[in-house]
């Protein structure tokens, strides 16, 4: 520990400085502002090993490692395009994308309500909780099961590219369009995650179930249920990422003059590629906080699987 100690505690102020170095003398540095930068990012790195490998894991130790990671990376960004001059229509550097965020908070919350809120969210619930109930049928039905999963794997496998413009025609250029391609994304996933989470449980315990006279609905609420949660969590997790991905990318083929995919179609356009990483970042942010949520539920829901343990 005390190797430890020692290597973080030269490793940190030495990442500060040649970071503090590099973006100093950045502008018009060509490769000497990129030799600092990479000063930076090597002891930023000895300093993130200090952390992950020799420290406990637990508070804020956990945290440091990601965050400072998080730091290297826009150091490393913000100096290599200032030093190198590479031109904003390009790349532009982190620091003109937060201006253009703090300049356009109101756009990029509108734009976010638009996107999220009604197209993303709404086709999650819908589609999640479709799933879910047509997972139950499947499980019942042994006909569903062999005629509905691979037509569902089938739909599944289509392309959202070719398959998000018929239903903006269907469903019109407003939100629902976006949430019904949501529907189509998420539906699959959650329904193949579901009817293996239902089917997780022993024959011995379906057996020790049926010794007690439970029905197939005590069954299903008492056992199978509670079995398949940790299958169940893992399709709301993919499901989140695919929701935000499928509202954007219907957005390109019609959309009011709202949302993220429309601001970023129409910004590519007018070479505004800050306002583009802008959105992408507000993306990110989001989508992240979505899939932590359902991470931190999930640990409290599934505290009794091996997964949640250590």
């Amino acid at each position: 520990m005390n190797a430890a100690v020692k290597s973080l505690g030269l490793s940190l102020p030495g990442f500060v400085l040649f970071a503090a170095l590099g973006l100093s003398v950045a502008d018009g540095s060509g490769w000497i502002g990129v030799a600092l930068a990479v000063a930076a990012v090597v002891l930023g790195w000895l300093a993130i090993r200090g952390l992950a490998t020799h420290f406990d894991t637990q508070g804020w130790a956990r945290l440091g490692a990601p965050i400072l990671l998080g730091l290297l990376i826009l150091v490393l960004w913000e100096v290599t395009v200032r030093a190198l001059a590479v031109p904003f229509v390009i790349l532009p550097p982190p620091s003109a994308i937060a201006v253009k965020m703090s300049t356009s908070l109101p756009i990029l919350w509108a734009d976010m309500v638009q996107t999220v809120v009604k197209g993303a969210l709404t086709g999650y619930v819908m589609g999640c909780g479709a799933a879910f109930l047509t997972a139950v049928a499947i499980d019942r039905s042994p006909f569903l099961q062999r005629g509905l999963l691979p037509v569902g794997n089938f739909v599944a496998a289509l392309p959202i590219i070719g398959t998000a413009p018929i239903l903006v025609m269907w469903f019109g250029f407003d939100w629902q369009s976006k949430a019904a391609v949501v529907v189509v994304m998420v539906f699959f996933p959650m329904l193949v995650n579901t009817v293996a989470g239902l089917s997780e449980t022993t024959a011995m315990q379906r057996d020790l179930m049926h010794t007690y006279a439970a029905s197939y609905r005590q069954t299903l609420f008492k056992l199978r249920l509670p079995a398949a949660m940790p299958f169940v969590f893992n399709g709301l997790k993919i499901s989140s990422t695919l929701a935000l991905i499928g509202a954007i990318v219907a957005e390109f083929f019609g959309s009011p003059t709202l949302g993220m995919g429309f601001r970023i179609s129409t910004s590519v356009g007018q070479l505004a590629l800050d306002m583009v990483w802008a959105e992408i970042v507000v993306a990110a942010i989001v989508g992240s906080a979505f899939y932590g949520s359902l991470a931190i539920i999930e640990k409290g829901v599934t505290f009794w699987h091996p997964s949640q343990r250590g």
